[in-house]
């Protein structure tokens, strides 16, 4: 199989599955949670006939709560987020429930997140994010710096993990719109460890081709590559789709609603690095070499 060859073929195929779901992300914004927005969830069973969502705003809005959201789960609870609420005032909205409902709801869940403390979430992810790609970069640059060009093996690495990034965010905006995912704490613990499988995947290919550069030095740069992605290809498949990733399809198909949706982001941004690492990264460092985005908006004039 010509990786290397069918490598436009590749990026098309990358910006088919990342544009659905980065464009639902735009139109319907990002949906985060409690632990990015900071405000309180309260999940409530009711014994006999459970009320409407709109009986359940209209006591929020009693308590000048204006801004609740209420859904049904398929357990028969009732899932309400609305801004912060202290202990007081939820004691309040729930004795109000059992005076207009008849009997006092059973409290099966309350979390609670301050709007500060939600901000701090936020702009620490995005550090987090930040700091890894900064230490990868100085990484690579130190470790490849006996071979030419070493900075761009570091920003190759970056620009692949930047791409397994873009999967699991399309995929978090695919699951908003289809199944009403969030964003929350643990979709960050799954994309912080796909970046660190991503990168560890990037770094076992350009350290083979590291390697062949010094052995294989007839061969023209492609080629080079190519030979180093094949040498790699096995290990690739075995450590991560082999085992990983079917051990995640199990915990997504068998570990229950919570863990639903980290298995499926971890599911999908790990084979996405799998995939990167073999078609996206060894192809924009060619891509890279051989200059190639001077001919793509016409050819280079013939020199006589």
């Amino acid at each position: 199989m010509n990786i290397l060859g069918k490598r436009y073929i590749f990026f098309v195929i990358s910006f088919l599955v990342i544009i659905p779901g980065i464009l639902a992300l735009i139109v319907g914004g990002m949906p985060l949670s409690l632990d990015f927005t900071g405000g309180s969830l309260l999940e409530l069973k009711f014994e006999g006939t459970q009320p409407q969502p709109a009986e359940i705003i209209a006591v929020y809005e009693a308590e000048n709560i204006d801004d609740t959201v209420v859904q049904t789960t398929d357990v028969g609870t009732l899932v309400i987020r609305s801004s912060f609420l202290d202990d007081p005032t939820r004691e309040r909205i729930i004795s109000a429930m059992e005076t207009k409902f008849g009997s006092k709801p059973t409290v099966q869940r309350f979390d609670s997140v301050g709007p500060s403390i939600g901000e701090q979430v936020t702009s620490r992810a995005a550090l987090a994010v930040a700091v890894a790609a900064l230490v990868v970069a100085i990484y690579i640059a130190i470790t490849f710096r006996g071979i030419p060009h070493a900075f761009r093996y570091g920003v190759c690495a970056i620009l692949a993990m930047v791409h397994d990034v873009a999967v699991v965010f399309s995929m978090a905006g695919l699951g908003a719109v289809l199944f009403g995912w969030e964003i929350d704490s643990l979709f960050l613990t799954a994309l912080l460890t796909v970046i660190g499988f991503s990168v560890q995947d990037k770094i076992v290919v350009f350290d083979r081709i590291r390697e062949n550069s010094s052995i294989l030095r007839r061969l023209d740069f492609e080629t080079l590559v190519y030979h180093s992605v094949v040498q790699t290809l096995q290990r690739s498949i075995n450590t991560q789709l082999m085992t990983v990733e079917f051990l995640l399809l199990a915990l997504a198909l068998f570990g229950g609603a919570t863990l639903q949706e980290f298995s499926v982001i971890l599911l999908v941004g790990l084979f996405s690095g799998t995939y990167s690492s073999i078609f996206i990264a060894a192809s924009i460092l060619v891509v890279w070499e051989k200059q190639e985005w001077k001919n793509w908006f016409g050819r280079r004039p013939v020199e006589a």
